[in-house]
C-alpha cells in the first residue's frame, strides 16, 4: 500500500497575492488529507467523509456527480496525469481527513496534492523524462500540483478543465515547501521561496473555523473567480495603456511608476481600483511589517499587521462575513495579539496567535464567545502549530 499525507496550511498573510505574483507569509499545520492506495482492476475512491459512497473514475471521463462533489478533484488528477504522462495503473484510493471540509485551510487542494503523489508514486512517474524535464525540485512540483487543480499549462505538461476554481500555486507550495515550526515567506510567477522564521518562544496557532462553509462552488465560486479574474484585467489595461509588456501585478507594483500609473489609469473603475489598493496594501505594506516584525520577536507588531490585513480583506475583497469579523473581534477582545482570517475568505477560518500554555483555556472562551453571538453556526477550535510538508504516512 501506498500513503501519502498532505497537511493543511494557514494562509497568515497573502490574502488573495499569489496568482497575481505577489506574496504570501504561510505554515503547513499538523492536520491534513491522507490518501492511500492499493493496485486495483479499475479506478474506485472513497472517503471517511462519505462513509458509504464509493465512486469509479475512468481518466479522460467526467466524473457525473453533482458539482461541488469531493469527486472532482480525485477526477482531474486522473485526467492530467493520465494526458501528460500517459496511461495510468488503476488503484483503490482511501481518503481520510483531520481537517474540518471546507474550513479555509485548504481540504480541497490537499486531497489533490495527496492524489497526485500517491497515482505518480504509484505509477512511477517521477522517474519518467517527461517529470524530471519539467518537475525539477519541490517548489516545481507545488506549482505543478496547483496547475493540476486550475488547469493551466505548466511548462511543456498542457493544461485539463481543472476544478473550476482560478486560483494560484499558495496552497500547494505551503503544503509540499514549508518547514516544521517556522513561516515561510513566498512570492509567485514563479515561485520563490524568500525565508523561514520561527514564531517566536512560546507562541501557536487556535484557528476557529466559523461553521460557515468556504466552498468554492455556485455564487462564492464565481466571487472568488472575480478576484482572481480582476488582477488580469489591471495587467490588461496597464499593457493597453503603457505599451508595456509586465506580466503580473506584482511585476507593474515592481516598476518606478507602477503604482501610482495604475491607479491613475484604472481611477474610473472603483472595482478595480478597490482590488489594485487591497493587493498594494498586502504586499507592500503589511506582508513586510510582519516579516520584520517576526523576525524580531515583536508579537505586538505583528498583531497590528494582521488587524490592517482583516480590514483591508473586509473593506476591499470584500471577501469577509459577519461570522468571520466576529471571530477576530472576539479573538482580540479575548487578549490574542494577533488574529486575521485565513484563505479564500466568504466564510471558512481566523487564525490567532496564543501562549501555548493559555491555548486550550483561549479556545474555550473563544468557541463560548461566539457561539453566544451566532448561535446557527457549528464552529470548530483547533489547537495547532506550523509543521512538516508533505510525506509518505
Amino acid at each position: 500500500m501506498i500513503r501519502w499525507f498532505v497537511p493543511g496550511r494557514i494562509e497568515v498573510f497573502g490574502k488573495h497575492t499569489d496568482y497575481a505574483g505577489g506574496h504570501s507569509l504561510l505554515a503547513a499545520i499538523d492536520r491534513g488529507v491522507t490518501v492511500a492506495l492499493e493496485d486495483a482492476d479499475e479506478f474506485t475512491a472513497a472517503t471517511e467523509a462519505y462513509p458509504d459512497e464509493r465512486i469509479r473514475l475512468v481518466p479522460g471521463t467526467p466524473l457525473d456527480a453533482p458539482a461541488g462533489h469531493w469527486g472532482h478533484y480525485v477526477q482531474v488528477v486522473l485526467d492530467r496525469l493520465s494526458s501528460n504522462f500517459g496511461e495510468l495503473r488503476p488503484a483503490k484510493l482511501e481518503i481520510s481527513s483531520t481537517l474540518p471540509l471546507a474550513s479555509g485551510m485548504s481540504s480541497s487542494s490537499a486531497m489533490v496534492v495527496a492524489t497526485m503523489l500517491a497515482v505518480a508514486e504509484h505509477n512511477g512517474l517521477t522517474d519518467t523524462e517527461a517529470w524530471r524535464a519539467n518537475i525539477g525540485d519541490d517548489l516545481e512540483l507545488a506549482h505543478y500540483a496547483a496547475c493540476v487543480e486550475n488547469g493551466y499549462d505548466y511548462k511543456a505538461l498542457v493544461g485539463s478543465r481543472g476544478v473550476g476554481t482560478l486560483g494560484g500555486s499558495e496552497d500547494h507550495t505551503a503544503m509540499i515547501c514549508c518547514r516544521d515550526g517556522e513561516l515561510t515567506e513566498f512570492s509567485f510567477i514563479p515561485t520563490v521561496r524568500h525565508g523561514s522564521a520561527p514564531l517566536p518562544a512560546g507562541w501557536g496557532f487556535v484557528v476557529g473555523v466559523s461553521g460557515v462553509r468556504a466552498e468554492k462552488s455556485g455564487a462564492v465560486k464565481d466571487q472568488y473567480n472575480y478576484l482572481s479574474a480582476s488582477t488580469k484585467e489591471l495587467v490588461e489595461r496597464w499593457q493597453a495603456a503603457t505599451g508595456r509588456e509586465e506580466r503580473t501585478l506584482m511585476e507593474i507594483l515592481a516598476q518606478e511608476d507602477g503604482l501610482e500609473g495604475l491607479t491613475a489609469i484604472v481611477a474610473d473603475d472603483e472595482p478595480l481600483t478597490r482590488r489594485l489598493q487591497a493587493f498594494a496594501n498586502e504586499v507592500l505594506d503589511y506582508i513586510p511589517r510582519a516579516v520584520a516584525a517576526l523576525a524580531s520577536g515583536d508579537v505586538e507588531a505583528f498583531g497590528a499587521a494582521a488587524s490592517d490585513s482583516h480590514a483591508n480583506a473586509d473593506a476591499r475583497l470584500r471577501n469577509q462575513i459577519p461570522e468571520t469579523n466576529g471571530l477576530v473581534r472576539i479573538a482580540r477582545e479575548l487578549g490574542s495579539p494577533a488574529a486575521s482570517a485565513s484563505g479564500a475568505g466568504f466564510g471558512g477560518s481566523v487564525w490567532a496567535l496564543v501562549m501555548e500554555d493559555e491555548a486550550e483555556r483561549f479556545a474555550e472562551q473563544w468557541h463560548e464567545r461566539y457561539v453566544a453571538e451566532f448561535p446557527d453556526t457549528t464552529p470548530e477550535f483547533i489547537l495547532t502549530r506550523p509543521s512538516s510538508p508533505a510525506r509518505p504516512a
